[in-house]
């Protein structure tokens, strides 16, 4: 029986939960795995030394050995090789720079990957960003920024990315894609090149996201080519690198999202990553990939066991959205991580969004303390009943000037048309002939604006407060009640980071006791909060 025999010294073998729950604190020392034959029960050796003498008095058989684990250890080492990270844990980018340059800049600093939140901010204000990051962030550590689709602007996507590229943006997370576009294939194949060992090496990488199979499709296969010889010819790509291109999928990286904030499908994480891993492993064989795309899991991890549970999986990282905005450096408001601070698992709700009001595209967003998700399905109902605002009944147009827009629609449409002029002046084109587009601008400009206020913190306006969250928050929240983390004083991104992978880590070694048959304390999945220190070697 076993694999050796450990004998006793000083101290006894551990067996039975309580004593058991105490040295779970510690994972990184090595656990040897003991069997007591006259009782059957599995247990801890501390403290003894290994002997091949099964007459040795007090030697137990040895079941198995753990060697020390780290939160360091948990994920897809590749994927810290590829980005030179200390941790498999990736901070999602969330819009109008609530992923903060502060926000990356402090994942970056203990060994993490952030990405900026770049959708609804200018080019120039892109540029500041970047500079701040630049200067806040060593040369050694990762980062990255946002790509959101913009299908009805495939210039404004190819200004983004002549930006990253002039700034050296080595990353970007790719969110909001149906299919790929020019501009996302030149970002990734860009700088294509052979090692001197015939390896294609990478200068850009994409992180898709993603939560749907057929949008993953188009990310773990080669790139049509179609739109690798348009590139070319525009002189974007080289020869070289179209050709390089064709032997490898557009993304190394998919991050597959499940029940998260802001734009989402609401699918369980489980059934969703299998899937996607299926088709990950299907594609890579058909098309003969060297090395298989890595798949990161985000949506619904606000805690250890979730994030535990995420690379029990199989994800190569994880992906933190939700709970990194009642944090102290995200870009929402006070006013507004206040209201995150209190909230639950069942206080989000679907509600239209403005980029893709006409569609139909939900976003989920928190409901506790805003009346914000009602309004936006208010104002979508309307549009799908009525041909124009002409056509809206007196007392909807009245409830809309006095609760939603505060002004007479007139004046909102004055506003709207002002700022499409500016940057999309097709859609005053067409609003002008099209009654019910003119109307959805209008309705547009509301669920726009009731984003942009929790950001600023706009008195007055807190039951129109836009906050992207999904229930990852709740757990989260009902996770640190009564720990130091319960305040968002103390919500600093490295607290929060380094809590939910050391929690995680000592979730894992648990499972991993369970599976040689000890009888684990269920105080092994609870862990709580602690003041952690980093530092690096």
């Amino acid at each position: 029986m076993g694999i050796g025999y450990w004998r006793k010294s000083t101290s006894d073998a551990i067996f039975g939960v309580d004593r058991i729950r105490a040295f779970l604190a510690d994972i990184r020392l090595q656990t040897v795995i003991v069997a007591d034959e006259k009782t059957s029960t599995v247990g801890l050796g501390q403290n003894g030394y290994f002997t091949v003498d099964k007459s040795s008095p007090q030697a137990l058989p040895v079941l198995g050995i753990l060697p020390g684990l780290y939160p360091e250890w948990l994920g897809d080492r590749s994927f810290q090789e590829t980005h030179n990270l200390r941790f498999a844990y990736v901070g999602g980018a969330m819009a109008r720079g609530i992923a903060s340059a502060e926000l990356v800049i402090a994942l970056a600093r203990i060994g993490c990957l952030g990405f900026f939140g770049s959708a609804g901010i200018s080019l120039a204000g892109l540029q500041k960003e970047i500079n701040t990051i630049k200067s806040g962030v060593a040369p050694d550590r990762s980062w990255g920024m946002n790509l959101i689709h913009t299908p009805n602007e495939p210039s404004l996507e190819f200004s983004i990315i002549d930006l990253y590229i002039k700034n050296e943006v080595r990353r970007i997370e790719a969110a909001a894609f149906m299919s790929l576009s020019p501009a996302l294939v030149y970002f990734a194949f860009k700088g294509l090149r052979l090692s001197d060992d015939g390896r294609i090496i990478r200068r850009h990488f994409v992180f898709a996201k993603i939560s749907r199979p057929e949008v993953a499709f188009h990310f773990l296969s080669p790139v049509p080519h179609n739109i690798l010889d348009q590139l070319v010819r525009e002189g974007r790509l080289t020869a070289l690198e179209a050709q390089l291109a064709q032997n490898l999928p557009l993304a190394e990286d998919i991050t597959v999202e499940s029940d998260s904030g802001g734009h989402t499908d609401n699918r369980p994480l489980g059934p969703l990553f299998s899937a996607i891993m299926e088709l990950r492993n299907r594609l890579s064989k058909q098309y003969g990939f060297i090395t298989l795309p890595r798949l990161g899991a985000a949506g619904g991890l606000g805690t250890p066991n979730a994030v535990a549970a995420a690379y029990a999986m199989g994800a190569a990282y994880v992906c933190i959205g939700s709970v990194h905005q009642s944090c102290l450096e995200s870009g929402l408001s006070v006013k507004a991580k206040k209201m995150l601070e209190s909230a639950g698992i069942a206080d989000c709700a679907s509600t239209a969004c403005a980029d893709m009001f006409e569609q139909g595209v939900k976003v989920q967003v928190l409901r506790k303390g805003t009346m914000m998700p009602q309004r936006g399905n208010y104002l979508y109902k309307l549009y799908t009943s009525y041909p124009s605002l002409d056509a809206l009944p007196a007392a909807d147009v009245q409830r809309l000037e006095k609760e939603l827009f505060r002004a007479p629609l007139a004046n909102i449409w004055t506003d709207t048309k002002a700022f499409f002029t500016r940057t999309e002046p097709s859609q005053v084109v067409r609003a002008e002939t099209d009654s019910k587009h003119k109307m959805a601008l209008i309705f547009r400009w509301y669920i726009g604006k009731s984003s942009q206020w929790p950001i600023a913190g706009t008195e007055g306006r807190e039951l129109d407060y836009q906050i992207w969250c999904g229930p990852a928050l709740g757990a989260f929240n009902q996770w640190v009640k009564g720990t130091f983390l319960e305040s968002i004083e103390n919500r600093t991104i490295a607290a929060v980071a380094l809590n939910l992978l050391e929690g995680a880590a000592i979730t894992t070694r648990t499972q991993q006791l369970r599976t040689f048959g000890v009888d684990v304390p269920a105080a092994g999945f609870d862990y709580k909060p602690e003041i952690l220190e980093l530092t690096y070697d």
